[in-house]
């Protein structure tokens, strides 16, 4: 790349190198303090209200910033490096449309509990509220979207400011929290003081768990014949991914993980049945449906896991539920045993007790279902079927890619056929399931991670919304490989409305898309195509050895559905199992 994430120096010889007793403006106090923060590299895009701090940029050797071409791009950006690294990340933008901008990308992030700092101009503080030129209420209009935000109005408190953002952010339930800072607020001059203590009156996440809580579920676990686990994005999150293997081990529970899930316990294990949910395996689905233990770790419950509530797990006879966050447990099930806590610290002291279920034949029974009800689709030699690309990803990356995905079809076949080993190696959105998310959160997974193979996995239509983003791979040649599943069409929609629609196919005709190997060429990236299986090694292996950015068009047939398949108001059990029935 030639773009690279500086190394930082230490907080101490920052302190030393940034620490001075001359007056300084809000905007050189800003940067510094993202400095002492960690922060290696920031994503944005200047406007009015930012000037001051743009300007502060300027020969400031120390502080890395990457200019995208849209903010959405840069907070999705932002949200790819915070997914893949485990730390904060940042995105800057000014005020009125350059804050608008970021709402999806905030959505996307607080509803998968990522961790950002999202700074954002103002008009100066004399001018608000007076509908002044580029002036919104950004505070107010993410204020159901943000853990926490900010309204700067005192440069002095910029430090303290800055210090609590990053900490509410990557504490408890992470979440991105919004500094907002007015144009007078940046150009005001004070003497910088890092900030190095934290007090937020009423903030205080609980880490370690009710003990006795624990030792329950331990006897339950115990006494259980039918167990499952039901691992969420909460064990990445956490740093967990080590702890739920050894605790798997010990115990001989089956593990199903969840879309945020995947990589934080390892698809080759022996006891992981894959996906569950609306496109979720016949293993999995049928493994909750008939346990009489469920442990949801770190995972909601989600909509989309569980489909019709009332018919969700019918047999199970206890429902434990470990999570940071206490407004998760009995949101959606009933919980017999709630775990309050660090997903990390709770198994840490779970395992020093744990024992196995009495699953042995329950794991027999399961093994065998997963021999006879793989997933499968009716391949073909003479067209490319979008399960077979996937595969030969997987097969050609042996499951170690960070891979990065947009939102339909595309998304749901990346969960079903690529095997990941390892946490943080899917980065997708789940909650919001946000178009356009895909490639410019693989730009921030590969700014993390520059020593590692990044590629971006999209629709033709997704690709469309952030694709702009291109310019900047090929001009900093940032070098992931971006994929699409060409079909055409809005897959998953089309899809639905077969399935659903009685074949009413509405809108979502993609055939007047751009040749989308001319449009990365355009933008100077290099463009290769395929339509058959031949064409489909030859080009990625291409792809491969390719030391700079590659744009490769898969072009799938339009009808290819994602089975197995739940439909909405179905409960787990009434799977659509497609070619396999």
């Amino acid at each position: 790349m030639n773009v690279e994430t500086k190394p930082l120096k230490s907080k101490e010889e920052l302190i030393e190198k940034l620490q001075n007793q001359d007056l300084i403006t809000g905007s050189e106090i800003l940067l510094r303090s993202l400095l002492l923060e960690g922060v290696d590299c920031v994503f944005g895009y200047p406007g009015g209200a930012v000037l001051f701090i743009y300007d502060a940029m300027h020969g400031f050797s120390d502080f890395n910033h990457l200019l995208t071409r849209h903010e959405q791009g840069a907070i999705h950006a932002a949200d790819g490096y915070a997914r893949s690294t485990g730390k904060v990340g940042v995105c800057i933008a000014t005020s009125g449309p350059g804050a608008t901008n970021l709402v999806t990308g905030i959505a996307t992030a607080y509803m998968d509990s990522v961790p950002l700092v999202v700074i954002t101009g103002n008009v100066a503080t004399n001018f608000i509220g007076t509908d002044a030129f580029q002036e919104a209420d950004i505070t107010g209009i993410t204020m159901p979207i943000t853990k926490h935000s900010y309204l700067v109005r005192d440069v002095n408190d910029l430090p303290r400011i800055i210090h609590e953002a990053f900490h509410i952010a990557s504490t408890g339930r992470k979440g991105p929290v919004l500094i907002d800072i007015p144009k007078d607020v940046s150009a005001q001059k004070a003497v910088f003081h890092p900030a190095d203590t934290i007090s937020i009156r009423g903030y205080n996440p609980t880490v370690q768990p009710n003990k006795l809580q624990v030792d329950k579920l331990i006897r339950a676990i115990e006494e259980a014949e039918r167990p499952v686990i039901l691992a969420g994005g909460g064990v990445v999150y956490s740093g967990a991914s080590q702890e739920l293997i050894d605790f798997v081990n010990m115990t001989q529970i089956p593990v199903t993980t969840t879309l945020l899930g995947l990589g934080g316990f390892p698809s080759g294990h022996e006891l992981w049945m894959g996906l569950p949910g609306m496109h979720g395996t016949y293993t999995a689905n049928n493994a909750l449906q008939n346990a009489d233990l469920i442990i949801s770790i770190g995972s909601r419950f989600d909509d989309r896991v569980t489909m019709k509530l009332d018919g969700f797990a019918p047999k199970a006879k206890i429902i434990a539920h470990i999570d940071v966050d206490p407004a998760e447990i009995g949101k959606n099930i009933k919980t017999d045993i709630p775990c309050v806590g660090d997903i990390k610290a709770v198994l840490q002291y779970a395992n020093t007790k744990a024992k196995p279920a009495k699953s042995a034949a329950w794991i027999t029974e399961i093994q065998a279902s997963m021999v006879k009800f793989p997933l499968k689709y009716k391949d073909s030699e003479t067209e490319l079927k979008p399960q077979y690309v996937i595969e030969m990803i997987n097969e050609t990356t042996h499951g170690e890619a960070i891979v990065t995905t947009d939102v339909g079809q595309h998304q749901m076949w990346v969960a079903q056929y690529y095997k990941f080993k390892n946490p943080r190696s899917l980065v997708t959105s789940g909650g919001l399931g946000t178009m356009g998310f895909g490639f410019p959160s693989a730009i921030g997974a590969q700014m993390g991670n520059p020593g590692k193979l990044v590629v971006s996995i999209n629709g033709d239509g997704g690709i469309q919304m952030c694709a702009q983003e291109l310019a900047i791979c090929a001009i900093n040649n940032i070098p992931v490989k971006i994929v699409i599943i060409n079909n055409q069409v809005l897959g998953m929609v089309r899809q639905w409305q077969e399935i659903i629609y009685d074949n009413r196919y509405s809108h979502i005709d993609l055939a007047g898309s751009p040749d989308f190997v001319k449009l990365a060429e355009a933008y100077g990236v290099k463009g290769l195509r395929a339509t058959n299986k031949e064409e489909a090694r030859r080009v990625w292996q291409e792809a491969l050895d390719t030391p700079g950015p590659v744009l490769i068009d898969f072009v799938v047939p339009k009808g290819e559905n994602v089975f197995p398949m739940v439909k909405a108001g179905d409960t787990i059990s009434e799977m659509l199992m497609g070619d396999s029935e």
